[in-house]
């Protein structure tokens, strides 16, 4: 995943309309919970269908855009909500960093120039702090023709010094495919624990505008075919998101999971196609697409 921006736009070429269909995702889905090693007061509820699917990034890939009209934003279209102080602070950092032969929009984005404060979707909701957009796409999007090549500035800068791009980018960006939400659980002998989820960033979790996308990741056969699984390439992330110690049993869910999985599919007597219970529906139809084409 780390990788993502190293090719140019679009390499991939898109040339049969099926390829960029999206599946229907509501299907029966394996999940696993176990308590946090580092936090007895926490359990994790890992989505292992997502986990193990073979998801990855294809920005400048062959990614045809949220939007039709915009192939070479990838999702960057929409430019980033920061989740808190600290998200902020930290592009601040590594913006502050930038020269204009790293970062196409360096000369608009100085003295802050690179945030904004939108009012929240209600009245009733706070403002919110957020990348701006310049003709239509994140400031820190370098376009096409750009000498340092296309993508995001922040992520560019992550490869160029070695560094996980989870340290330079907003966390909505770098957190994508991943989805992590929080609930308090209370049982019934009073007693209480935070349950932590990590799901899948499906089109709802970016409200009601993700049903506006011509075209979305996740749910797309075209986007599902990594080497290995999403929970090895996107180690980096989850161990952010959940620690190391929640990971390492992760690792251990997962790994069984992938070794008691049939092939992706498997011919049955009569020359039927028998599709494995709990494999991502994206993964299957890359998988049937790739032994057909």
């Amino acid at each position: 995943m780390q990788a993502i921006y190293a090719g140019g736009v679009n390499e991939r070429v898109v040339t049969d309309a099926s390829d960029t269909d999206e599946v229907d995702t509501n299907t029966a889905r394996l999940w696993a919970e176990f308590t946090d090693p580092a936090e007895p007061a926490q359990r994790l509820r890992v989505d292992l269908t997502w986990l193990t699917s073979a998801y990855q990034c294809i920005f400048g890939q062959g990614c045809p855009g949220v939007y039709a009209d915009r192939p070479d934003d990838g999702c960057c279209t929409l430019g980033a909500h920061f989740s808190d102080d600290a998200d902020v602070a930290r592009v601040r950092e590594v913006a502050n960093t930038l020269g204009p032969d790293a970062w196409q929009m360096h000369d608009l984005g100085q003295d802050d120039a690179w945030r904004a404060t939108v009012p929240g979707d209600r009245p009733s909701d706070p403002a919110e702090t957020t990348t701006t957009t310049v003709d239509g796409a994140c400031i820190f999007l370098n376009r096409p023709g750009f000498p340092a090549g296309p993508g995001c500035a922040l992520h560019q800068h992550a490869l160029v010094n070695d560094l996980p791009p989870h340290t330079t980018k907003p966390d909505v960006c770098w957190q994508l495919p991943l989805h992590r939400s929080y609930r308090d659980v209370a049982l019934a002998d009073e007693t209480e624990y935070v349950e932590i989820t990590i799901g899948e960033y499906e089109r709802a979790g970016w409200g009601p505008g993700g049903h506006d996308f011509d075209w979305y990741c996740t749910a797309s056969p075209l986007a599902h075919s990594a080497d290995d699984a999403l929970y090895r390439t996107a180690e980096a992330e989850l161990v952010e998101l959940m620690g190391a110690p929640a990971y390492e049993v992760l690792v251990e869910l997962c790994d069984q999971v992938m070794a008691e999985r049939p092939a992706p599919l498997r011919a049955a007597p009569g020359g039927r196609a028998m599709l494995p219970l709990f494999v991502h529906p994206a993964t299957v139809a890359a998988a049937a697409g790739s032994r057909t084409g």
